[in-house]
């Protein structure tokens, strides 16, 4: 019998991309290889994102593409996992009869059972949300990834889930209604996993969550020691023998403690850099959000972090044109980036998204605004980046290797900025090595050995 080939698209955050690893482990256990083309798969997969309107538009003209290889290749079987899949269920095949397999966010590590229920019984929904719902030790799923995969694009880096769901309900946010309520993985099945992955050659490894702060706030089938935090779990992890960089996301700062704060200054191997989503700058517009902090509050928290490390990257997220973002308010976000000077951030358009809060508010902000705003935000921002990116000219910083090709090698400092190298032929993905930066732009740096 002919072994069947599998291929996943990834849409949307790192959380997805981890998701499609533990899809692509799974499979493999059940026999499954995967591909490098979707033309040629057996399987095609795609892992989806809700919290965006213009991502979710995108799965569906995929969907609507696929519907062509699935007429050519009758025994194809398509499947859509993820956010879109958890909320919008089986109306996905009621539009796409094409469509034999809808597994919602919990459900991904029965992908394999379940698609043998399709050839058995024909198209299945998986969508159920447990509040109690306990994640799965994930080392039976540690099984080789294919190289140079979809999956696993950088093999000597890996993300490791820590935690699912989220209790904040800010009003613009899908992910309690998709992800479902807050779960934090048993600590000793965590350290368990990224000793595996480091003895395996992993060199980084970045803990993920919707909100990490909270870790070991909620976990009522396996119930962690009392008090164990976040950044305790952060300094156990640190500790695993072999690993060079440790990184964490995503951040509320509404739960970011001084003991958190302080592993950037006593950490060695925990990267200074920091994603802390602050999506704006004004304090009525973050009260109507749901956020539970303040501009003032937010800029004192940096202020610590960049006290315990000077050296600190920070990134955030912004949403421009919430509704009822008055000119004054916006005039609050562009204010809140001249003061803390990110070196990089995430900016978007809102969208309603189903289900949550924000879809009944009055007072939208018409569409043709919320371009300019967008517009003006990531006009600065691309200043400051650069502006940020230059202060690095001369210094000699410490670079991991992540591709080495024909067209050049390209490196990450632990600050996490790129950096492109000249062509080398003794430098493979993972290697370690002092450069020093020569140019800066906007998104990258390019450095000599």
């Amino acid at each position: 019998m002919d072994q069947k080939v599998f291929y996943i698209k990834t849409f949307g955050c790192q959380m997805n991309v981890r998701d499609s690893e533990i899809m692509a482990q799974s499979l493999a256990v059940h026999g499954y290889i995967e591909g490098m083309d979707i033309e040629g798969a057996d399987l095609i997969i795609l892992n989806t994102c809700s919290i965006r309107a213009k991502a979710e538009q995108k799965v569906m003209s995929m969907l609507g593409y696929l519907r062509k290889n699935k007429k050519n290749k009758p025994h194809l079987k398509i499947c859509v996992a993820g956010c879109v899949a958890q909320q919008e269920g089986r109306k996905i095949i009621s539009k796409m009869g094409h469509v034999d397999l809808i597994i919602g966010t919990q459900n991904i590590y029965d992908i394999g059972e379940l698609l043998e229920k399709v050839c058995k019984e024909g198209p299945q929904v998986a969508t159920g949300l447990d509040d109690k719902y306990d994640i799965p030790n994930l080392i039976p799923h540690l099984s080789p990834l294919t190289p140079g995969s979809s999956t696993n694009t950088v093999p000597f880096r890996k993300f490791v889930t820590i935690m699912q769901g989220c209790n904040n309900y800010c009003t613009y946010c899908v992910v309690p209604h998709t992800r479902g309520r807050e779960r934090s993985r048993n600590s000793s099945d965590i350290i368990d996993e990224v000793e595996v992955l480091v003895e395996g050659g992993v060199k980084e490894i970045t803990l993920l969550g919707q909100n990490v702060n909270s870790y070991g706030k909620t976990n009522s089938v396996n119930p962690l020691t009392e008090g164990y935090s976040f950044a305790r779990l952060l300094r156990q992890v640190s500790e695993t023998k072999g690993l060079r960089r440790l990184r964490f996301t995503t951040s509320n700062p509404k739960d970011l403690t001084d003991e958190l704060i302080h592993c950037f200054e006593d950490v060695k191997n925990l990267c200074p850099q920091f994603h802390l989503p602050v999506q704006a700058g004004s304090d009525s517009v973050l009260q109507r959000m749901n956020r539970k902090y303040t501009v003032q509050q937010y800029l004192e928290l940096v202020d610590k972090l960049r006290r315990c490390c000077p050296e600190i990257a920070l990134t955030t997220d912004i949403i421009v044109g919430f509704p009822g973002e008055s000119d004054q308010d916006f005039e609050g976000t562009m204010n809140l980036l001249e003061n803390v000077q990110f070196h990089g951030s995430f900016s978007f358009k809102y969208s309603d998204r189903p289900g949550t809060r924000a879809i009944t508010f009055t007072e939208k902000v018409d569409e043709s605004v919320k371009s300019e705003r967008l517009a003006r935000f990531q006009a600065r921002q691309d200043e400051i980046s650069l502006k940020r990116n230059s202060e690095y000219i001369g210094q000699t910083k410490t670079v991991m290797v992540e591709d080495s090709s024909e067209k050049g090698v390209k490196s990450r400092t632990d600050t996490n900025h790129i950096v492109h190298l000249p062509i080398s032929a003794s430098l493979k993905a993972g290697d370690f090595l002092d450069v020093t930066i020569i140019h800066a732009g906007q998104h990258s740096l390019r450095g000599k050995m």
